[in-house]
This record gives C-alpha cells, sequence and structure tokens, in this order.
C-alpha cells in the first residue's frame, strides 16, 4: 500500500503496530474511506527531515504533521505524532502519515554472550594470506537476509493443525520420483467425497466450532483428508500446565478473525483500514506473549503493503511471499484457537544472538538483487562446517545497473574490507558475530572478521541435499544437483537431472533474472547451445513451477568427460548473474550450434509442469483477488477441468480440495439482516488454509524427488 518514496525528501520512520492502529481506529466512518486515497497521496509530498530529528509532512494548506521519532529512531507513543489541523489528533492526516510509514521490527539484540567491545580471541585457522586485521570501524554494507523462516512442515503440526495428507518428506537420497509422489499422493486420499460441501468433523468429540474458544468450522468431505481437529470444551483455565491461557485463545481468536477479514477481501481491497486491524490484533496478541503469531501477522502486513505498491514492478512476484505468510497466520492461530499445548506455537521474542565462538564460513556464490522501489544489489551466500547458511548483503537504491555492480564492490564487516567476488570464493572467519534469526551476518560494534581459503565448490553444493542441521532455524535456502543438458526452448533451457544408471526426469531451468543488465538470460541461452554437457547446478525451485529451477551459480560435474572448463581462479563455480560464459569455458567443439533438433525430439523431451500448479494459481489468486476472484472457476465452468486434469495426474486429493474451495468461496450465505454470515468467513478461511497446507507439503515432496535424488 505504501509507494515508493522517491525524490520525495527523507524516508518516513518506522511506527510501532500499536501507534498506527490506533491512530486508524479513531478516525470516523467516514475518514475511514477516504484512507486509502489519503496514503496514496503521500508518495508525492515531500517529507522534510529537521536538524532535531523531526519529519515535516505538508498536508494541504492548513495541516502541517510532525513525526518525532524516540531514540530509537522509532514512532512508539501517540504524543510522538501531531498534526496542526483542528481535528487533530483524530484526523486523517496524521492517520495518513502513520499508515504510510514501515511497520516497526520487534527484534532485540540478545544480552548474553560475548560483549560486543570485548577483544575476541583469534581463530587459528584464519588463512593468513589476504587477512587484515578487524577493528571497530563503521560499517559500510548492510547484511543479507536469507528469507523468511521455513513454513511448518506437514510432519511437524500436531492433532489441532490442519494438515496435508502427502507422506513425511523423505531423506535426499531416498526421495521418490515425481511420478511416485504423484502416486503416493493419491493413494493417501481415502474414504468417499462427501457431495454436501463441507461440513464438520464430529466422529472422535465434539467439533471445535462448538465451543465459543475453538477454531472455525473444519470443512469434511474434499477436505476432510487434509485437516484434522481437536476437540476443547471450552476456553482453557490459565492454570492448566502447557497449553495456552484463556487471554492466549482469545488474542489469537482476534488474529484469525483479523486474518480471515484480509482473506476474504484480497491483497487488492485490504487498504489501511483492514491492515490496522490486523496491527491491533498483533499488538494484542504481543502483549498475551504469542511472538510468533504477532511475526507473522506484522509479516503479512508488509506484504501487503508491497503488494499493493501500485509502481512496483514485482507485485506477482511477491504473490507466492504473501500466500507463505497469511498461511503461517492462519496455521498458528487455528491451532492456538484450539488450545493446541505445542510451545513452537508460542514462540519467542526473536533476537539477534552472538555465537559462543568463531564462525568458521565458506563462500558458496552470489546473486543479483533487484528489489521493488529501485533497489539494487547483491547477496553473498556462505555455509559453515554443519551445513548452516549465513548471507551478507549490499543493497540500495539503483536497480539493476547497481545490482550488477554491487557484484564486484567492497564489503566491510567493521574495517575489513574485502569485494563479494573475492568472498563468495574463498572463506571468512568472524569472531564477535552478531547473527539474525533468518542468518544475516550484522554488521555491529566487536565483529571482527579474517579472509580465509575457501573449499571446494562440490562440498558447498553437497550441503543444499544435506538434512537440516538441529536448531539451524531454515532450511537451505538454495537447491544444487547435476544436471544433463537437452535443448534450449526459448530463454529456458530442457536438461534431465542426473540420478545414476536411471534417466532422470526432464526439468527446466529458467533466469533468475531476464534484465539485460544482468548475465543470466545469456549464460542460459549459451548452456541451450550445447546438448550433452553436464553441469552441476546451483539455484532456486520456482515457488510457482516445481519443476523449473532458476539457477545461480555452475560449475562442472567431478569426473565427467563433457562438461565445464572454468578458469582455476574461478574455483569451480561460475555466477551466472556476473560472470560470462565464454567458448574456452566449453569442451572443444561444444561451442558450435547444433544442428536443428526434430520437433518431434524437442516435444518427447518437454518436461510436463505438475498439474499442482493449477491449486497453487486458485491458492495466489485467492489472496490477491479475494473471495470473488476465487470464486470464478466455480461461476464459469471451468472448475470440472481443473478438478479432472489434477486426478488425470494422481492428485486426487488435491482435485478434491480445489473444488471445495471454489465451492466454499461461491457460497455466501447471508443472516437476518442481509449481513454475510459470520461462520461462513470462518469456514472460507479454514478451506483456504486446508488447501494451501496441503499444496506447501506436496510441492515440498515433490521437489525433494526431483531436486535431491
Amino acid at each position: 500500500m505504501t509507494p515508493p518514496r522517491e525524490d520525495t525528501g527523507a524516508p518516513l520512520p518506522p511506527v510501532a503496530p500499536a501507534v498506527s492502529a490506533a491512530a486508524v481506529e479513531s478516525l470516523t466512518t467516514r475518514l475511514r474511506g477516504r484512507l486509502d486515497q489519503a496514503v496514496a497521496s503521500l508518495a508525492t509530498t515531500t517529507v522534510d527531515l529537521a536538524e532535531d530529528g523531526t519529519y515535516g509532512i505538508r498536508c494541504g494548506a492548513d495541516a502541517w504533521v510532525t513525526l518525532a521519532p524516540g531514540p530509537s529512531g522509532t514512532i512508539t507513543s501517540p504524543d510522538q505524532a501531531r498534526c496542526t489541523c483542528l481535528l487533530s489528533p483524530r484526523c486523517l492526516h496524521r492517520a495518513a502519515a502513520l499508515a504510510a510509514s514501515p511497520v516497526a521490527d520487534t527484534i532485540q539484540s540478545r544480552e548474553p554472550g560475548p560483549s560486543p567491545d570485548s577483544d575476541p580471541p583469534a581463530d587459528p585457522d584464519a588463512s593468513p594470506e589476504g587477512s587484515q586485521s578487524a577493528g571497530p570501524g563503521p560499517s559500510a554494507a548492510a547484511v543479507s537476509s536469507a528469507g523468511p523462516g521455513p513454513d511448518p512442515s506437514p510432519e511437524e503440526a500436531p492433532s489441532a493443525a490442519v494438515v496435508p495428507s502427502a507422506k513425511p518428506v523423505p531423506p535426499a537420497g531416498h526421495a521418490p520420483s515425481a511420478e511416485g509422489a504423484a502416486s503416493a499422493e493419491g493413494a493417501a486420499s481415502t474414504g468417499p467425497v462427501s457431495s454436501a460441501g463441507p461440513a464438520l468433523l464430529t466422529e472422535a468429540a465434539p467439533s471445535v466450532a462448538a465451543a465459543p474458544s475453538a477454531g472455525p468450522a473444519v470443512p469434511t468431505g474434499p477436505a476432510a483428508r487434509a485437516v484434522r481437529t481437536v476437540s476443547t470444551a471450552g476456553p482453557v483455565p490459565p492454570a492448566v500446565p502447557g497449553r495456552p491461557s484463556a487471554a492466549q485463545v482469545r488474542a489469537a481468536g482476534g488474529l484469525w478473525t483479523a486474518a480471515s477479514a484480509v482473506l476474504a477481501a484480497g491483497a487488492v481491497a485490504a487498504g489501511a483500514v483492514p491492515q490496522a486491524e490486523l496491527l491491533r490484533a498483533a499488538h494484542t496478541a504481543r502483549l498475551a506473549g504469542l511472538h510468533r503469531a504477532e511475526g507473522a501477522a506484522l509479516a503479512v502486513v508488509r506484504h501487503l503493503r508491497s503488494t499493493r505498491d501500485p509502481q512496483g514492478a514485482h507485485r506477482a512476484h511477491r504473490a507466492d511471499e504473501l500466500v507463505a505468510a497469511l498461511r503461517e497466520l492462519l496455521l498458528v492461530t487455528h491451532r492456538l484457537k484450539a488450545a493446541d499445548p505445542d510451545p513452537e506455537l508460542i514462540g519467542g521474542v526473536p533476537h539477534n544472538h552472538r555465537p559462543d565462538g568463531a564462525l568458521r564460513l565458506y563462500g558458496v556464490c552470489r546473486e543479483p538483487v533487484v528489489g521493488p522501489g529501485g533497489a539494487g544489489g547483491v547477496v553473498t551466500h556462505l555455509v559453515d562446517d554443519t551445513g548452516r547458511w549465513y548471507t551478507l548483503r549490499d543493497v540500495g537504491p539503483g536497480g539493476p545497473a547497481r545490482a550488477r555492480r554491487a557484484g564486484t564492490a567492497h564489503v566491510a564487516v567493521r574495517s575489513f574490507l574485502s569485494d563479494h567476488e573475492r568472498l563468495s570464493r574463498g572463506g571468512l572467519v568472524v569472531t564477535g558475530a552478531v547473527v539474525a534469526p533468518d542468518g544475516r551476518l550484522l554488521a555491529e560494534r566487536g565483529v571482527r572478521a579474517t579472509f580465509a581459503a575457501g573449499r571446494p565448490w562440490a562440498d558447498a553444493v553437497a550441503a543444499t541435499a544435506a538434512p537440516d542441521r538441529p536448531g539451524s532455524g531454515h532450511a537451505p535456502p538454495l537447491t544444487g544437483c547435476d544436471v544433463r543438458i537437452v535443448a534450449a526452448e526459448g530463454e529456458e533451457v530442457l536438461v534431465r537431472v542426473l540420478t545414476g544408471d536411471a534417466p532422470g526426469p526432464t526439468v527446466r531451468l529458467a533466469p533468475a533474472h531476464r534484465h539485460p543488465a544482468l548475465a543470466h538470460t545469456a549464460n542460459l541461452r549459451r548452456l541451450g547451445a550445447c546438448p550433452g554437457l553436464e553441469v552441476r547446478v546451483l539455484g532456486r525451485v520456482d515457488p510457482g513451477r516445481v519443476t523449473t529451477l532458476r539457477p545461480l551459480a555452475v560449475g562442472p560435474v567431478p569426473g565427467a568427460a563433457t562438461t565445464l572448463r572454468l578458469p582455476q581462479e574461478w574455483r569451480d563455480r561460475a555466477d551466472l548473474g556476473y560472470d560470462t560464459l565464454a567458448d574456452a569455458h566449453f569442451p572443444a567443439g561444444a561451442h558450435c550450434p547444433p544442428p536443428p533438433r526434430p520437433r518431434t525430439a524437442a516435444a518427447d523431451a518437454r518436461p510436463v509442469d505438475s498439474p499442482l500448479r493449477r491449486i497453487r494459481d486458485l491458492v495466489e489468486l485467492a489472496v490477491t483477488g479475494g473471495r470473488r476472484a476465487a470464486a470464478e472457476p466455480a461461476r464459469d465452468g471451468d472448475r470440472a477441468g481443473h478438478v479432472a486434469a489434477l486426478r488425470r495426474g494422481g492428485f486426487a486429493t488435491g482435485a478434491d480440495l480445489f473444488a471445495a474451495l471454489g465451492a466454499v468461496a461461491a457460497r455466501r450465505p447471508r443472516d437476518a439482516f442481509g449481513r454475510p454470515a459470520r461462520d461462513d468467513q470462518d469456514q472460507y478461511a479454514a478451506q483456504w488454509l486446508a488447501t494451501a497446507v496441503y499444496l506447501t507439503g506436496t510441492e515440498t515432496a515433490l521437489a525433494r524427488g526431483l531436486w535431491h535424488r
């Protein structure tokens, strides 16, 4: 919702969720209807930053809004936002300024651990070559985010959760093929499909909908294979050990209601007022100690604002992030409303932490970053000996041009200087490190770093297939495997995954970024002209197409006769966004484009995208366009065709969930006064949640079977 503020002075300061929510809540109904327009108008309004640290915004001829953040740089009190108009503090200008400001972060630094100002002991494993001493100088670069934490896996969800019926993902090396995963998914479908539509589960105990503190009505029929419920007899007393208190159950219920309203409206209609209601519920959850639910709610608000950015160029790209955030919020609150005793649902206040010892990290690759609002830069991925991933980031205004320059720019960890290219092919020893919950290495006081030798790239790629390290906090952000080039198809490349003696599946490699300032497209076009070439790839699985990998780096396959011949200084890896593959990097004769292949042969090698894409499209459409958009397949007759395609692909449960979500979205019962029924909104949210969690679990199993053989 918040447009990018280009050439409009200083950026607005972050605002605590409770302050923003209270300002919107104080408005009259008429002013609330004008709030979205007022927030949008601030995109072209200049923000003045005074010498005393206050922000001034001119809102009309007689209104001047002043924001005076505290020492932390955040607006934490209503008194820190003032307006000169006669309606202040219940005025539209003040509420619009607060609603247009970023949501304040709740991450805090952890107190225990080494002192930031102490001198940590030097690491004996540091390489003397190219090393420099570090001091307490200021940092010149921010550090990267590895992305949001992992979505809760199906097997981790206890009985009160909405869980998919897909089987747990097997460990690396024993994963089923895509066809096997689809067959297993179809076999998991048990019991007849109810033709009466969603109903309540009452087989073992009273329904969760029967209790005022419980979750919403959970559908049966198609969704009975994807959801389970736990009975609760009423509000849980606070004295019950290990279970949520009555206040926590009520706070979870408020978050569920606010999130359900956002889901029903869709991102295009979830303006400042629904966001404020979600922020208010998040603040209540924070007071009740529901830190995981609060963090999920704030993530939903941030993604909503990014998706509603009218000038953003990455709205479609961020749809999957909004889906993941909303799924996490609804899943956690659904389980808390049912008084699930799992302590993981409560969570803790996220803290930056300092490892007990020095971090020995190895560079893996560089990733160009092109974000909304003209942001551009680079992220360098690193991994330690245990397989945990870390990131260093340098992102700022400049778009793709800055992303290209940042690949060889210097990055500073305190006073130690190195460039991203050297770091991605070498190593790093960090003492006094400060690590964010998502794996970012933060440049703070007391951090010292020394350049160290790297390790073979094959070891880094192998870390992507290793089981997650206990307590790592997040799954590997990248996926790696060995493939053989089959043919080029436009800007994409068809490849066959190498699985030993048996022929592997045919999948796609697609450019991670298509901007001409970056080398992804040119390098993939060069690889596609060499059928039979075997390469090792490392990248991200496309969130919308499980059969598509967007590679960030490639390297030779050890022991292969027809593979890449990279320079020694590249250390067996080529960053596709920055390095340019030339004829000298290919085997003799591979630089000549092959003769045209028969059309039938190219068609036979073309991979078939998973039918799950139909479910993902509907789940994302429901989030972005709202309930009315999700009901369209049921109205125009396309639902039957989609359901049939899913059944042919072996996804029987997915077909039932697809049909049920469209049916629930199209059914709009009303009460005696003509208003939408409250229970119906809860049932729609529960049906969407069942479909979204099923989709995540099944896609994870398919991706493991395709890329981690």
